[in-house]
């Protein structure tokens, strides 16, 4: 399997408190990893450094062989990254069309070319005819893939999700988890997903990996996560207090 993201022995502190210690993990071209980890072990931290955002203290990140660097040379390499955030960011005081038309615009895209595109991203998030909408009248689970649809604008060949399904009824979830499936499966995106929703991470994940103390605990298939008699991961995947 070809590596789109390696990373290697990371390490990022904020003052006295250690996030990273020497963290390896490779994301292959095509799949669906899911990153689980009880909340303060650095999920969302990982995506930040991946689209230079966050800048390690020691260590490196290569996205199809190509170091990042953290300076402005990032950024034909950040351009192959789409990201949905936790809240879905949407911008509060433009409707959906200029939402998702809003990466195309900063591209140069023609009016023409947007309204053409638009319609067609929203059908791909199984959405039409919300164009005039503002995100105020939408409810969360529908903001979400708004936002899956602009992010997807730009064709970008890796998807960041923070925290998909977070906030939403199982049934939009399950809904939502089908959407990251679609995009990989129509568009050969290579997804990375932090997520504490073991219910999500055992539909879509071709490979889970586990944050615990800085490192990756445990790294592997959906089924060999079930199977893994490591404590804190059973305890995890269980819901049950963790060590």
């Amino acid at each position: 399997m070809n590596a789109k993201i390696q990373i290697t022995n990371l390490y990022k502190s904020f003052g006295q408190q250690v996030i990273f210690s020497g963290l390896n993990l490779t994301v292959y071209k095509g799949e669906i990893l899911c990153i689980i980890g009880k909340s303060g072990s650095g999920k969302s931290v990982l995506l930040k450094h991946c689209i230079g955002i966050l800048k390690p203290d020691n260590g490196s990140i290569t996205v199809d062989g190509q170091p990042l660097t953290y300076t402005d040379a990032d950024a034909a390499i950040v351009k192959k990254f789409g990201v949905l955030f936790q809240g879905g960011a949407l911008f509060d005081s433009m409707n959906v069309y200029d939402n998702i038309a809003f990466p195309l615009r900063r591209q140069g895209a023609s009016e023409e070319v947007i309204a053409v595109k638009v319609p067609e991203l929203l059908s791909h998030v199984g959405l039409t005819g919300i164009e005039t909408k503002m995100p105020s009248e939408l409810s969360g689970g529908i903001q979400k893939r708004v936002a899956l649809a602009r992010a997807i604008a730009k064709n970008p060949e890796i998807m960041l999700y923070d925290e998909p399904t977070t906030g939403v009824d199982p049934i939009t979830a399950g809904s939502v988890d089908r959407l990251i499936v679609y995009m990989r499966n129509t568009f050969g995106m290579t997804s990375v997903v932090v997520t504490h929703d073991m219910r999500s991470a055992f539909r879509i994940a071709d490979r889970i990996a586990m944050l615990y103390n800085g490192t990756i605990l445990f790294e592997g298939t959906p089924q060999q996560l079930k199977e893994c008699q490591d404590l804190v991961v059973q305890q995890f995947v269980a819901g049950r207090a963790s060590a």
